[in-house]
């Protein structure tokens, strides 16, 4: 049985050329047991017609909140779906819902939908790739949102490149693996840490990194979304995760992040290691903000406490420990040496150096290292989806650990 079957799903089509693989979509979902309401924006129906999407969804098509003395509850409608697609999603449609501008039906059911929101961006080439356009795509994927990667190829305008909406039979996999993947952890207790620390130098200045949390966050976000139990250890100025279910423990340095991993470590089945711990701190803290005094000032470091080497010692043989390598020279060795000494179940090893892969991006390019040698390389990909990589291989390990 599909995991659609009998899934609601709410299609928002706004005003493109893309339009047409819309009315492939409904039919694709219909035939795996989806009941499909469609909204349209009024521009879309200048290139598909309504009929077209009632007769294939067997429901009437919604345009507007009201029309005359008729009123369309978009409320009800964003309760009752289990998911809402948008697609295509052109670049106003995006804006629109980035900002909160509630103008449609469309964006009304939006901004009340309590399900998943996925959206199939379609545009021209540089409308994609304008700082604007990547900027709210962005803002949707703090909000949680799914965005379903565009294609590459021939666009309305002639150009060829990215903008293209994905393929009608690619946003029904997605959709698939989102309903097979979620609620499956249940009964899991995942420790999580995430974001830098910083280390006083005195009450003003510390030591610290540039680590925003975000892939922290989004594997918490994605363990969460299937049903584990999560506790996510949070460095300062982090981002913050939405999902209500998510327990989280403010840290500062170092000697905090341990001492909260520690309590909590023995409670999880899974601990995940993304935090950017500061490697050194300061061996005196000044009491007072230290004055200018000269050109120079000389600050004595000392190491930070090692938190995967402790929590490694201490793992359990049905422990499943996670770490992260960021390195930007022989970061295999590396990586592998880490992995191997601080008794991990699997290393994710990313290099700053890589673009799009450094801190505060909301995408990266990883590879998953194991104590078998074997290896997986990824391709650059929004931090979302790198954390749906990393469950899924974490389920992998533990699916392993069972069969033995």
């Amino acid at each position: 049985m599909s995991s659609l079957t009998g899934k609601k799903i709410i299609l928002g089509v706004s005003g493109s050329i893309a339009a047409y693989k819309a009315a492939f979509l409904v039919r694709l979902l219909t035939g795996e047991g989806c009941s499909v309401r469609v909204i349209m924006t009024t521009s879309a129906s200048d290139f598909v017609s309504p009929l077209t999407f009632s007769t294939l969804s067997k429901f009437p098509v919604a345009s507007n909140v009201h029309d005359g003395e008729t009123w369309t509850n978009h409320v009800e409608w964003g309760l009752w779906a289990d998911a809402m697609i948008i697609a295509p999603a052109t670049a106003h449609t995006i804006a629109r819902c980035a900002f909160g501008i509630s103008s449609d039906m469309l964006t009304s059911t939006y901004l009340s939908a309590k399900c998943p929101v996925f959206f199939a961006p379609a545009m021209d080439l540089d409308m994609w790739q304008h700082p604007t356009t990547v900027e709210n795509i962005s803002r949707l994927q703090s909000f949680g949102n799914f965005v379903i990667d565009v294609g590459v190829g021939e666009l309305a305008s002639g150009l060829t490149g990215p903008g293209r909406m994905a393929e009608p039979q690619d946003i029904v996999e997605r959709l698939n693996e989102y309903f097979h993947f979620s609620q499956d952890m249940p009964d899991l207790r995942v420790l999580i840490n995430a974001g830098p620390t910083y280390e006083a130098i005195d009450p003003v200045r510390y030591v610290g990194n540039h680590s925003t949390g975000k892939m922290g966050v989004a594997i918490a976000e994605e363990f969460a979304s299937r049903g584990a139990d999560v506790t996510l250890i949070l460095g300062p100025d982090s981002v913050l995760p939405i999902n209500d279910r998510i327990q989280i423990e403010r840290v500062v340095s170092a000697d905090e992040m341990l001492s909260s991993c520690e309590s909590h470590f023995d409670a999880a089945d899974v601990t995940i290691l993304a935090a950017a711990i500061a490697d050194y701190k300061p061996a005196v803290v000044a009491p007072e903000k230290i004055k200018k005094d000269g050109d120079r000032m000389t600050i004595e470091l000392v190491r930070t406490p090692d938190i995967a080497a402790t929590l490694g010692k201490k793992k359990r043989k049905n422990q499943i420990l996670v770490g992260f390598a960021l390195e930007t020279q022989d970061g295999e060795a590396n990586a592998l040496d880490k992995l191997k000494k601080k008794n991990m179940n699997m290393i994710v090893l990313n290099n700053p150096k890589d673009e799009g892969a450094a801190f505060g991006h909301d995408t990266n390019k990883v590879t998953f290292l194991y104590p078998d040698n074997k290896r997986e390389n990824f391709e650059l990909k929004s931090k979302r989806d790198v954390a749906n990589d990393i469950v899924t291989a974490i389920s992998q390990i533990l699916k392993s650990n069972g069969e033995k």
